[in-house]
């Protein structure tokens, strides 16, 4: 059984529920608080912990609960996270019991569904606390002086809140933070983007005893109190996917699945999108986000928040309100769009001496008709579905059409304060979760350029670029931008002649163009 269990209720717990729900483990449990009063820690009788209750959350957006849990709530509820020790004695039936209780009195329901609990009358039992090492940091497992190791079993990885603290505790502890899963896991995009790069990593079992990791492959072992590299890839990170030459994947099949032949494809957009504006009183944040959305989607975001689940209805005056309150500190937060439409987005925004700076990554999923595909193979992939729409050829050639991006890049350019715009496409899942093993590389499809970084490159050499690309004009001459398509061929294609052309237009500009090769991958 899993050691994260959520109570889904339909009205908001009260200090009774929650009591009665804390008291589950007898006279012999003590309580104590973390992270600021967020989360409520449970003992045993020496003082070891036994698992941590969260803050419960209103989740108002339809469609999160299923991308997160796979499973349906018809209307608002409300999550509560109970956290088990992975190495306490009888902390998992605990947490089980606490939540049990807390759908009894408040009606809903418990995920995973195994881990209900009907006999709500007695007590828990036989309770050993974990070791006393990781109680420091509620959501850790495995404290070293290197890294904060946390282990988890759910299907999929979410960035929750208390994920996203055990991430910022240890950073601020210059620590290495791993994620240790299952080959079975899957990441949210916000977790992959939290993960990616050193020191931090996604360790994957492979089942016969070894780990690897889940984002470059190589394989990994424990040293000093970390998860370091030993050289080589592992197989199980190379068999996972089946790549196909036009940029998309069979549906993701892991070890021990089957090949994903069927009559679809699936594939992915990304824009990673950066904006800067002078940092008014009046300024609105979220603006180049809502109107990509709007573009690219036909209205805005369902959904934000500042960890998954992203519980609130999009707002852009609460998010200026979010960032205000913790200016001049660097703020992170997700959107979310309709279930039938998989969009996820990640914002970053920052004060900086240019003014507020907004980094935001947004994709979309595709299911497109496979090769040979007859219609009535795609209409009944369609109705199998849960997590994307089979899109039509028309619809696929209209969403990666190169004028569309170049119509956004206009309005950002316009509106928005511009300063770049990367457009990808890549052989990936199109329900936008990530798994551990490899799936296809991204090829680029076009790069914009902001007014200000044209002017300091001079308008003559952002319109020669020295490739065979005719970029196009966004603008009028004295405030162009420019949009450069670039022509889709095989996947991974387009890094080279992009870091061409940011090299052509460094060469005559300050500031320069921030290189797009963070945002690969």
């Amino acid at each position: 059984m899993t050691k994260d269990v959520i109570a889904l209720t339909e009205r908001m717990p009260d200090t009774w529920s929650l009591l009665t729900g804390l008291l589950s483990g007898g006279p012999d449990v003590t309580m104590g608080t973390a992270a600021d009063g967020a989360v409520i820690q449970l003992f045993d009788a020496e003082g070891r912990p036994l698992a941590s209750v969260e803050t419960p959350t209103l989740v108002r957006v339809p469609g999160e609960v299923s991308r997160l849990l796979g499973i349906r709530a018809d209307g608002p509820v409300w999550w509560t996270e109970v956290r088990a020790a992975t190495a306490g004695q009888g902390s998992d039936r605990l947490a089980g019991v606490i939540a049990s209780r807390l759908v009894s009195q408040l009606g809903g329901r418990v995920w995973p569904a195994d881990a209900f609990v009907t006999d709500l009358g007695r007590p828990v039992s036989g309770l050993t606390g974990a070791a006393r090492p990781a109680a420091a940091q509620p959501a850790v497992d495995v404290l070293s002086d290197r890294a904060a190791v946390v282990i988890q079993d759910r299907p999929l990885v979410a960035m929750t809140s208390w994920l996203a603290e055990a991430l910022r505790a240890a950073a601020d502890s210059d620590r290495g933070f791993q994620l240790v899963t299952p080959a079975s896991a899957r990441l949210t995009l916000a977790t992959r983007a939290a993960l990616a790069g050193a020191p931090n990593r996604w360790v994957v079992g492979d089942g016969a005893s070894g780990y690897y990791d889940g984002l470059s492959g190589t394989e990994l072992r424990w040293s000093d109190g970390a998860f370091m590299p030993a050289g080589a890839t592992a197989s199980a990170f190379t068999a996972g996917g089946a790549l196909t030459a036009g940029g998309t994947a069979a549906p993701a099949a892991g070890p021990g699945e089957a090949a994903g032949d069927g009559p679809t494809r699936e594939t992915q957009l990304a824009l990673s999108i950066r904006t800067r504006k002078p940092a008014e009183a009046e300024l609105l944040l979220g603006g180049a986000l809502e109107a990509a959305w709007r573009h690219l989607l036909g209205g805005p975001p369902r959904g934000w928040g500042t960890a998954e689940p992203a519980g609130q209805p999009w707002s852009r005056a609460e998010l200026t309100d979010f960032v205000r309150d913790r200016s001049p500190a660097p703020t992170w937060a997700v959107a979310v769009g309709d279930p039938d439409r998989p969009a996820v987005a990640t914002l970053r925004t920052e004060l900086t001496t240019g003014g507020v700076e907004e980094e935001l990554t947004l994709t979309l999923g595709y299911r497109v008709p496979g090769e040979g595909a007859t219609a009535a193979d795609a209409a009944g992939a369609a109705e199998a579905a849960d997590a994307a729409e089979v899109a039509g050829a028309a619809e696929v050639a209209d969403a990666f059409a190169p004028a569309r991006f170049a119509d956004l890049a206009a309005a950002l350019a316009a509106e928005h304060g511009l300063v770049s715009m990367l457009v990808q496409r890549r052989a990936a899942r199109a329900d936008l979760t990530v798994p551990p093993w490899l799936e296809g590389a991204p090829t680029v499809l076009g790069f914009a350029v902001g007014r200000e970084d044209v002017r300091a490159a001079g308008l003559t050499r952002a319109r020669r670029p020295p490739l065979p690309i005719r970029p196009i004009q966004l603008g009028p001459l004295d405030r162009a931008a420019f949009y450069y398509p670039f022509a889709e061929t095989e996947p991974g294609a387009g890094w080279d002649a992009l870091e061409d052309l940011v090299t052509h237009l460094r060469e005559a500009a300050s500031p320069t163009p921030e290189s797009p090769g963070a945002a690969r991958g």
